[in-house]
């Protein structure tokens, strides 16, 4: 089964009908994500629709053994998202559980949709860089950073040197940690069920990114990010945390104050 996370990069195809998966954390945590994204791939030359009905991807059940609950979730999205071209995610981890998670989860005629389904999803930075060949065109809003990767876009999608490659076209020197695939803390209900764990875990992460000299660290996961930025808060430092869409956006993009309010999350669709 296609993993959608190699770096071979294809012809890219005028007008490319796509879907954006918006997300759970960025429709409501941090909208300038899902606009940012949104954003990128109209420049990338893409027809985007940002479909409606769209709700939790069923990770949550998912990870913590309601099969059942993430099964109709799983066939409630299928659904809703089989008549585009491709399906787009800001996030790793979502992706992974579309392409990877799906297929393991269903049975029968829907395993096999699920399967077919799974081969026209891609994670943001894989899709800008291998289907759409995005070439950036504004002034990127940093000049320098620090690179996070989180743990299910790295290890089950291979996600590592496609955002790298967006931000060196885009003119940003990217600073690496010294243990750069080493987990953040976040893991899902992992930093609920285990925080003591989970905050040396972010700590560490925070030390790692302190040493590159950065202020400012880059992800492609909200998850991770946000647990970062909260337990930078909680221990007096003053750094940012961003997802690699925003960077990318550039400075002359809508702000997120700009976003509008009249659809949830404040997506502009």
């Amino acid at each position: 089964m296609k993993d959608n996370g190699n770096s071979k990069v294809t012809a890219p195809k005028a007008g490319l009908k796509v879907a954006l998966y918006v997300t759970c954390l960025a429709d409501l945590m941090r909208p300038s994500v899902a606009q940012a994204s949104l954003e990128l791939l109209r420049a990338a030359g893409c027809d985007v629709t940002v479909p409606p009905e769209q709700s939790c991807c069923g990770q949550p059940s998912y990870n913590n053994g309601d099969y059942a609950g993430a099964a109709r979730i799983a066939k409630q999205l299928i659904q809703r998202f089989e008549p585009f071209d491709y399906v787009v995610l800001p996030s790793g981890s979502c992706a992974g559980m579309l392409i990877k998670h799906y297929p393991r989860l269903l049975d029968g005629q829907w395993r096999d949709r699920a399967e077919q389904f799974a081969g026209r999803v891609y994670e943001l930075t894989t899709f800008l860089l291998t289907v759409a060949n995005y070439q950036p065109a504004v002034q990127a809003s940093e000049n320098s950073v620090a690179y996070h990767d989180s743990c299910a876009g790295l290890r089950e999608l291979n996600i590592r040197e496609q955002p790298r490659e967006l931000l060196a076209r885009a003119n940003i020197t990217v600073r690496e940690l010294q243990q750069a695939e080493v987990c953040c803390g976040f893991g899902g209900t992992f930093c609920a069920k285990m925080p003591a764990v989970s905050g040396d875990m972010a700590d560490r992460k925070i030390e790692d990114m302190e040493n590159t000299g950065e202020k400012t660290l880059v992800g492609g996961d909200l998850g991770c990010l946000l647990a970062l930025e909260g337990r930078a808060r909680r221990t007096g430092r003053t750094l940012q945390f961003k997802h690699v869409a925003e960077v990318l956006r550039g400075e002359d993009s809508t702000s997120p104050e700009d976003l509008s309010n009249d659809t949830p999350g404040g997506i502009d669709r």
